[in-house]
């Protein structure tokens, strides 16, 4: 089972999801406070496993409802993706794959190991 690590930002708390393997799979933006972090947790573990796959590498995509995760090239032209809630905000990102396989691989993992993640959190 994974983990939600928070931990201090610049300007406030933000969370890493990191698999049993201690990778990190998905990072969040930068909340200004614990509350507002715990429920950017409790949004991913609500979106991620019914969020939709919208796949916008490939031409004439078909775009998806929210929740969705979108999987696209970044400016180096490695695979990405981002995890968005119902009202369109980013919940969480991962980091840059060069293999379009691993980035969905990637994706799995956030499915299967939000939901029961648990949440540790690191001091500075």
């Amino acid at each position: 089972m994974g983990k939600f690590v928070i931990k201090p930002a610049k300007r406030g708390v933000m969370f890493n999801l990191k698999a049993n393997n201690n990778e990190i799979i998905a990072t969040s933006e930068t909340y200004t406070t614990d509350a507002a972090c715990k429920n950017g947790i409790q949004s991913l573990r609500t979106n991620a496993p019914v969020a939709a796959l919208e796949d916008q590498t490939v031409d004439n995509f078909e775009q998806k409802k929210h929740p969705k995760f979108e999987v696209y090239r970044d400016k180096a032209g490695e695979f990405r993706f981002r995890l968005k809630a119902r009202n369109g905000e980013i919940i969480a990102a991962s980091e840059g794959y060069k293999q379009k396989a691993s980035c969905l691989n990637g994706i799995e993992s956030v499915r299967k190991n939000a939901p029961e993640a648990e949440i540790v959190e690191e001091k500075e």
